[in-house]
């Protein structure tokens, strides 16, 4: 938008300055044909009175000295014929077209005085003609040739200087519309930065109120729509909370009552009724346990984001963490789980030099444990690998599995909330585990990423930027630019 702007208004102002400087060479133009034509006209009739009368006398002497003085002294020719033959001086002859052409005319009594516009560049030189005589009759023609250089010269000047201003207009003009159009768009540009981050944030700050009167009220416009749906979204998250909360409370005491009921219970098969009102209360309260911790990490990713410029987060502020160690003791946390389902952990060596990225340490251990419990949920008897990798200013933390995996439209759709695989729709699992995941990894300035493992299986990577180095440590990698093509998202 910014180009077409300043474009429309640089055409404008260069055809502003096109306009005006041709009104200018042209009335210089006209001006300087006028004083020459005025000049040489004036010129030509006091020769050609000086003709009349040596034509009436029959002695041409002091008109040739007169002719021959004008010559010398402005460099032009000149041309009179005379009943008694014709005079020349300054190299003016009948042999140049253009010069006959004029007596020609002025022996038709047809006077010819007019120059042509002046131009930078063009012939050195065009002639004018009249005729003398009495009222009924022609005496003779005289032509005069007029020196157009020293006019031109001048005229060049006037353009060199009309040029360096019309430059110097341009460039002010152009200056000025990236002024108007900063001016005009700032606004805009803020808008359409408040709009990606209540996208991606769920709230944005205060925009400023400058720029055109329109654009003001649209900016106060969208900060109380902004504040309203930050409010709304919020208002949902502690809803959410407050409600998960508040079950655990009626779901604890219904546990009880549940287990001094089976204290009652005679016989098996009032026993099995109880395992399974007690299978589904247990899965209850994992639903709310998730729920809790979802909302958390939804507020969490909203904070973070909100405390940094657009696209940005809060990372730089924290201290640079290395991620093995944390990566390590999630994985020592995991192993008799894997253990019970028959899967082995491998966890890789950790990378030579040491690497670190702005993450909290907490939050980290929580993703990295999520993702193994995944793994080994859905990977039941297989292999499990982690490690921690760094590429190109990029530090990734991967979990991967020889599981079935998911296939690319179920790793699109994997970042659903409670959204599960259908070939695990008999696996136990609420679905929102790996989306809390992908909500503390955008709060800590990271992301997700699935991608399908080799041979199969699901490869699951937490990607962060290096950050830079604790003192007393071997140095990490410097930030850097994301790089990867697989899907972002959760499996569930």
């Amino acid at each position: 938008m910014k180009l077409r702007v300043l474009g429309v208004l640089s055409v404008m102002a260069l055809l502003i300055v096109i306009i005006t400087s041709n009104a200018i060479l042209s009335s210089a133009s006209r001006e300087l044909t006028q004083e020459l034509q005025i000049n040489r006209a004036a010129s030509l009739n006091r020769l050609a009175q000086v003709a009349f009368d040596a034509a009436s006398t029959g002695e041409t002497g002091q008109l040739q000295t007169e002719m021959d003085r004008y010559s010398g002294l402005y460099g032009e020719g000149v041309l009179i014929r005379l009943q008694q033959g014709t005079l020349r001086a300054g190299g003016l002859s009948e042999d140049r077209p253009d010069v006959r052409d004029s007596v020609a005319r002025a022996n038709l009594n047809l006077n010819d005085t007019t120059l042509a516009p002046l131009q930078p560049f063009g012939p050195s030189s065009e002639v004018i003609s009249r005729s003398f005589g009495s009222a009924s009759q022609v005496l003779g023609e005289a032509v005069l040739e007029v020196n157009l250089d020293a006019a031109r010269q001048k005229l060049r000047g006037r353009w060199i200087v009309v040029g360096l201003a019309a430059a110097a207009l341009a460039a002010a003009l152009l200056l000025g519309a990236a002024g108007v159009t900063r001016w005009v768009l700032r606004p805009v540009n803020r808008l359409n930065a408040a709009v990606t981050e209540l996208e991606a944030t769920g709230r944005t700050g205060r925009l400023p109120e400058d720029g055109p009167p329109e654009l003001r009220e649209l900016s106060r416009s969208f900060t109380t729509m902004a504040q309203t749906v930050s409010n709304s979204l919020d208002s949902q998250r502690q809803l959410i909370a407050d409600t998960s909360h508040e079950l655990r409370n009626p779901v604890g005491a219904l546990r009880l009552r549940i287990d001094l009921l089976q204290l009652e219970l005679k016989t098996a098969r009032e026993h099995d009724a109880a395992a399974g009102v007690l299978a589904e209360l247990e899965r209850v309260e994992e639903i709310l346990d998730g729920v809790l911790k979802l909302a958390a990490a939804e507020h969490r990713a909203s904070e973070d984001s909100a405390r940094g410029p657009l696209g940005t987060t809060s990372r730089a502020a924290r201290a640079p963490l290395d991620p093995y160690p944390v990566l390590q003791e999630e994985t020592e946390r995991a192993g008799p789980a894997a253990q019970r389902s028959g899967a082995q952990i491998l966890l890789e060596d950790p990378p030579a030099p040491a690497v670190h990225i702005a993450c909290n340490s907490a939050e980290l251990a929580q993703m990295v444990g999520e993702l193994l419990n995944n793994a080994i949920k859905y990977a039941p008897g297989g292999h499990i690998s982690a490690a921690a990798r760094a590429s190109q200013g990029t530090v990734a933390i991967e979990v991967s599995d020889d599981g079935p995996g998911l296939s690319a439209d179920e790793r699109t759709a994997a970042t659903g909330r409670f959204w599960r695989s259908p070939v695990h729709r008999t696996t136990r699992g609420t679905g929102l585990g790996m989306t809390i995941v992908d909500k503390l990894a955008a709060a800590n300035g990271g992301r997700l990423v699935l991608a399908e493992a080799s041979p199969h299986g699901l490869n699951a990577r937490l990607e962060f930027p290096g950050a830079a180095d604790v003192p007393g440590r071997l140095p990490g990698r410097l930030p850097g630019p994301f790089a990867g093509p697989e899907q972002v998202g959760p499996r569930g």
